[in-house]
């Protein structure tokens, strides 16, 4: 009952990370706001938890919003007190080239992943106060690591998190608030299978091709795709009292991906 009395908000809630996050935090004692862009599939988690009698409430978001930051905040204060744990998931790519990639796929992108995370710390700071402090945990990628030559966007996006991340760890350590980035590798969720508004995919990119499937794998040294719990267990680690110390880091979950 690692988040007992704490209260988390979770972006991304209805897809595969967030409702990970969602269920174990939940599962271990924490009341939980499941935010996202689709609010029926964070109902649809947020049920399911509270039908096993955990704490759960779901709400629309979009990050790049302050307006529905602000009223995210407030919903989940509202119901269950001041928040301690921010959980900034969401995310969106284009998998084109630099060439390829339009201004319209590069505001998504960035505004989804930078400019959102950076809102939801302006948000959430306030309550951590009232809190006594909290936890912000970015999520990152191989490419906040080494950004490679497709989709400009994504790999500025998510090295820009190294940057925001130590900022605000930098910034809200008087506050008693963390801020830690974790950066997964090859996770098998709809992000990199399924064909999304948010993250296109068609046989080409997503990894029911069994040749990207292969040419991942062949990429983890520990010889499987990681999937949503694992990532869920990092969060978990990163938001429990075990990382006390632990700030304007930059973990890696990647099965080696990144060495």
């Amino acid at each position: 009952m690692r988040f007992q009395g704490r209260v988390a908000i979770i972006t991304g809630g209805g897809g595969a990370m967030g409702s990970a996050q969602g269920r174990l935090f939940a599962s271990e004692g924490g009341a939980v706001c499941l935010a996202d862009l689709d609010p029926a599939k964070a109902k649809k988690v947020a049920d399911e938890i509270s039908a096993k009698g955990g704490r759960s409430l779901a709400c629309r978001l979009d990050v790049r919003s302050s307006s529905e930051w602000a009223a995210a905040v407030n919903a989940a204060e509202s119901e269950f007190g001041p928040v301690n744990i921010l959980c900034n998931n969401a995310g969106a790519n284009f998998r084109v080239s630099f060439d390829e990639q339009t201004e319209e796929m590069w505001d998504m992108i960035v505004g989804t992943i930078l400019t959102g995370s950076f809102l939801g710390i302006k948000a959430v700071v306030p309550s951590m106060r009232k809190a006594g402090g909290g936890v912000i945990i970015n999520m990152g990628s191989l490419a906040s690591v080494r950004p490679g030559a497709g989709s400009p966007g994504y790999g500025a996006g998510k090295a820009g998190l190294v940057g925001l991340t130590r900022s605000a760890a930098a910034s809200y350590a008087k506050d008693n608030i963390r801020c830690v980035l974790v950066s997964p590798g090859h996770v098998d969720t709809p992000f990199i299978r399924s064909d999304n508004p948010y993250s296109p995919n068609d046989w080409s990119t997503s990894i029911d091709n069994p040749d990207n499937y292969k040419r991942r794998l062949a990429n983890t040294p520990l010889g499987h795709l990681l999937n949503a719990d694992d990532i869920a267990k990092a969060f978990a680690f990163v938001a429990s009292e075990d990382a006390a110390m632990v700030t304007g880091s930059n973990l890696i979950v990647d099965g080696g991906a990144a060495i």
